[in-house]
C-alpha cells in the first residue's frame, strides 16, 4: 500500500518516473504503523527523519512557557512532516510531531536522503517542488493570520480544508489557529445562530 501509494505521489511531480525506479527508491525508506497519540519525533531529541504520510494525521507542535501546546503544522495523506531546520542541521528537535490518528507513514533518514539523492537524481527535482509547495502554504499562513480576524481565519480554513474540521481534534484545530478551544466553540456557536 505504501509503496503504491507513494509512486502516484512522486509520479505527480514527476511524471516521467517508471515503477521500477520508484521501487528502488522505495528502498531508502523505513515504513512506520503509528498508533494514535503516538510520538514519532520528541522535542529535545536528534531530528533524525522527514515523514510522509501515506494513511492518517500527524502534526507537530511545541509546548509554550505558559504550559500551552502550539501546533505548528498538519500532515495528512501525501504530505511531509518534519522539523526542517533540526533535520537539515542534523540537530536536536524544537518539535514534537505525533500522530493523530493510526497513521502509516514513511521515514527517511537524513542519510537515506543523501544516498537516495546521489543515486536518482531525478528526486532532487521531486523534492525541490515539494519544498517550494510547503514554503508557499507557509507564506499563504503567516499572510491569513494577518489579514483576517480570527473569526474570519476559522472560516477561511474551514471552507479551503474541511478535512481537517472534520479529523482533526478541536484543541488542536483551534491551538494551530491561536486560539484557545472555548473561543473556537464559541466562533462555531455564533455561526449556528
Amino acid at each position: 500500500m505504501s509503496k503504491e501509494f507513494l509512486f502516484k505521489h512522486i509520479q505527480k511531480f514527476i511524471p516521467f518516473i517508471s515503477q521500477s525506479e520508484v521501487e528502488q527508491i522505495y528502498t531508502y525508506f523505513t515504513a512506520l504503523n503509528l498508533k494514535k497519540k503516538e510520538i514519532v519525533q520528541h522535542e529535545e531529541e536528534l531530528c533524525r527523519s522527514m515523514l510522509f504520510v501515506c494513511k492518517g494525521c500527524l502534526h507537530s507542535y511545541y509546548i509554550k512557557d505558559n504550559g500551552s501546546l502550539q501546533t505548528l503544522d498538519f500532515a495528512i495523506e501525501s504530505w511531509w512532516i518534519c522539523d526542517y531546520m533540526a533535520f537539515e542541521n542534523s540537530s536536536l528537535s524544537d518539535l514534537t510531531i505525533q500522530a493523530v490518528e493510526t497513521s502509516i507513514v514513511l521515514s527517511l533518514s537524513r542519510e537515506s536522503l543523501d544516498a537516495l539523492l546521489q543515486h536518482h537524481p531525478v528526486m532532487e527535482q521531486y523534492f525541490r517542488r515539494i519544498f517550494q509547495r510547503s514554503y508557499a502554504a507557509a507564506q499563504k499562513r503567516v499572510q491569513f493570520l494577518y489579514q483576517y480576524s480570527r473569526e474570519e481565519l476559522y472560516f477561511h480554513f474551514a471552507s479551503h480544508y474541511p478535512e481537517f474540521v472534520q479529523r482533526v481534534p478541536q484543541y488542536l484545530l483551534a491551538s494551530y489557529l491561536g486560539f484557545t478551544p472555548e473561543y473556537l466553540s464559541e466562533i462555531k456557536k455564533n455561526s449556528l445562530r
